[in-house]
């Protein structure tokens, strides 16, 4: 039975996804994937991972992609590469580590997102947030796809979501850690593979993200 303080306590929002690509090297190929998936539910930011290309090619993949991004009403995020996000027309970048987050400052700033992933201790976190970051992203797979215990990631978003500010991203591998990291504190759940990969479709396997990520109305 909830408490009075739980009774009158306000209600935080429901937090919002956060969809990330598969590393895309063909625009056309996957423009229609994407366009799937966006239809299936309403998403924050799109972070776009990009195959290694030099500086055209990168270009080359991610501006055919930008408008699908934001006519659905999401940011566009470009993963790593800042320097050519104003030539994209995308909204901001998404950097991994405090060094590649300082560095791209010149680039982004102020008009344009920086979040800061590859966050590994929690001394490391809050520099990223007293160096501006817009959010911190906990939990994502590494360049061999290893990533910490699911119990980690949570137990670090929940210890972000009660003391600090900035937003913070909690990455889910699976749709069943949608929910526990909503249920946790994250302002954001980012879902990628487990999205991409579902054999119901992009649409689908959104749509059930969506639902998974709504907390509990609270009790009057």
């Amino acid at each position: 039975m909830a408490s009075r303080d739980d009774k009158i306590k306000p209600r935080r929002p429901d937090p919002r996804l956060y969809l990330v690509s598969p590393e895309v090297a063909d625009p056309a190929g996957f423009a229609g994937t994407l366009a799937a998936a966006l239809a299936g539910a309403e998403v924050a930011a799109v972070l776009l991972r990009l195959a290694a290309r030099d500086e055209r090619g990168l270009i080359n993949i991610a501006k055919p992609l930008a408008p699908i991004v934001q006519n659905a009403g999401a940011a566009l995020l470009i993963a790593g590469h800042p320097d050519i996000v104003a030539r994209v027309g995308a909204d901001g970048a998404h950097l991994i580590g405090i060094e590649a987050f300082n560095a791209a400052q010149a680039a982004l700033r102020p008009e344009r997102i920086a979040g800061c992933g590859g966050l590994i201790t929690r001394h490391d976190a809050m520099l990223a947030a007293e160096a501006g970051a817009d959010y911190v992203l906990f939990g994502e797979p590494d360049p061999a796809g290893h990533r910490p215990s699911f119990e980690a990631v949570a137990e670090r978003v929940s210890w972000w979501a009660e003391i600090f500010e900035p937003p913070c991203v909690g990455f889910a591998a699976t749709l069943a850690e949608v929910e526990a990291l909503a249920a946790a504190g994250a302002d954001f759940v980012a879902v990628g593979d487990c999205i991409f990969d579902d054999i119901r479709g992009p649409a689908a396997a959104l749509a059930d993200a969506a639902q998974r990520i709504a907390l509990p109305e609270a009790v009057e």
